[in-house]
């Protein structure tokens, strides 16, 4: 092994779905009631683009409505995380054939690379702040852009109730070894909950392998397996991130079982396949874009706080197309005109699981230095200033499943019974071919998870 391979030191980070238990913070501190001043979220460097002036909103965000209660600078970074999400979900589409199913946590995404944010500087920092958007929010936001986040993660995983669940957990998996800055290990903790657990990936590599794979298992109920492959952890890893999110939650409005009925599903290729499809006919909020060709349905859970949302081309439109042309603009819009009509929705009962390498992808849209060993800045994560550190890769696997009583992580038995016709004279939402689906908190329009389902038999 050539000398200078030998002092390189590789970061790898991971990112899962899925958790049943909420994050740890330090017990003196509590980052949900904590304002700026009692907590020093300071990263060691901070970038400023050249185009932003000033310290506060811009006219776009000063214009627009805050929702009740809501922090401006909580808002301004759940802006970013949606103009993120829909920018990845694209570039992710694109690899994929539109026969292919896709399901991700885009928040999930954006929080483990902010904590890998925390410890950037130049280039390195610049594309970090450029890809996930948290260039567009105002200077003081992305200076305390940590402490927002932790604030981001206090608003939706307060979420959960009788009926409904929203929870996250981080962790940092460190080489034994070495010593890792102290400021990086505090905010970590303190702002994300991820403390850190020093393993041997000198010695025992593969082991070290399977006990973050099995933390994984253990925080999803076993849905998430696996998530770091054969061969991804070696003598030279220093460090892997992980950030769980789970969400399990019922229907405001449940589909009756007794609707449900084996029914057919057109994908994209003109081949169609048979699928348990649930019905029920109730008020929702609902809009049509003739404009776009979309119908843009929401189901709200149990508390009204998370939300299922529905993007169905028309018969005479692709999925693909909706996906090309979509930005977050264009989703808000769709959103803002829905209104509350009496609907009859039908939808595939489904369970899908999806898992990719985040790299390939976020070379593309920007984020090149981080992965190069050559020039990646990542200083502020291992004491006395180590340069050397890189990403080796990242990783995400998600799971989601469908059923008449909502959407939540857990296996079903199939239950096919006879169903009902068409009503006539009624708004129809049939989602018998490809569409999208977004998993929001609603006030904010944070979107926790987005996907599409272009082939629910499989």
């Amino acid at each position: 092994m050539p000398e200078k391979r030998k002092m390189q030191l590789l970061m790898l980070l991971v990112i899962s779905l899925c958790s049943r238990v909420a994050s740890h913070l330090y017990p003196v501190v509590d980052i949900c009631t904590a304002k700026p001043k009692d907590i020093l979220v300071n990263p060691i460097c901070i970038y400023r683009n050249p185009e932003k002036e000033g310290e506060g909103l811009g006219p776009e965000q000063r214009k627009e409505k805050i929702p009740e209660s809501t922090n401006p600078r909580v808002w301004e970074l759940s802006k970013a995380n949606s103009r993120f999400a829909t920018v990845f979900y694209k570039y992710l589409a694109d690899s994929k054939n539109d026969n292919e199913n896709i399901f991700m946590s885009p928040l999930s995404i954006s929080t483990a690379f902010a904590m890998t944010k925390l410890g950037a500087c130049g280039d390195t920092l610049q594309q970090l702040m450029e890809v996930f958007q948290f260039d567009t929010i105002s200077e003081k936001t992305s200076d305390q852009i940590h402490f927002f986040f932790a604030k981001l993660n206090c608003r939706l995983y307060k979420k959960a109730n009788q009926s409904s669940e929203l929870v996250s957990a981080n962790r940092l998996f460190g080489e034994k070894s070495l010593i890792f800055n102290e400021t990086y290990q505090n905010i970590s903790e303190v702002v994300y909950g991820a403390k850190l657990w020093p393993l041997n990936f000198k010695e025992k590599p593969e082991l070290s392998r399977n006990l973050i794979n099995e933390w994984v298992a253990n925080k999803t109920e076993k849905r998430i397996t696996d998530v770091i492959p054969e061969g991804a952890i070696d003598e030279l890893t220093v460090l892997v991130l992980v950030n769980t999110i789970y969400f399990k939650g019922h229907w405001k409005s449940e589909f009756p079982a007794q609707n449900t009925k084996m029914d057919k599903f057109h994908k994209s290729d003109g081949e169609s396949c048979t699928t348990p499809m649930m019905y029920q006919e109730t008020k929702f909020r609902h809009a049509f874009i003739s404009s776009d060709q979309v119908q843009v349905v929401e189901l709200p859970y149990k508390g009204d706080d998370i939300t299922m949302v529905l993007i169905l081309p028309t018969v005479d439109r692709s999925l693909g197309d909706v996906e090309r042309d979509l930005t977050s603009e264009r989703l808000q819009g769709w959103l803002d005109s829905m209104k509350e009509i009496t609907l009859s929705v039908h939808l595939p009962r489904f369970r899908i699981e999806d898992n990719f390498s985040l790299k390939e992808k976020l070379q593309h849209m920007g984020l090149v230095d981080l992965f190069s060993p050559e020039n990646a800045k990542l200083p502020g994560i291992v004491a006395e200033g180590r340069t050397d550190l890189y990403v080796s890769d990242a990783f995400h696997k998600a799971f989601l499943e469908v059923n008449e009583e909502g959407s939540e992580a857990a296996a079903s038995t199939a239950v096919v019974i006879s169903g009902r016709s068409f009503p006539m004279n009624k708004m129809i939402f049939n989602a018998n071919r490809p569409f999208l689906l977004l998993i929001r908190e609603a006030a904010l329009n944070t979107i926790i998870f987005m996907g599409r389902i272009s082939n629910p038999c499989s």
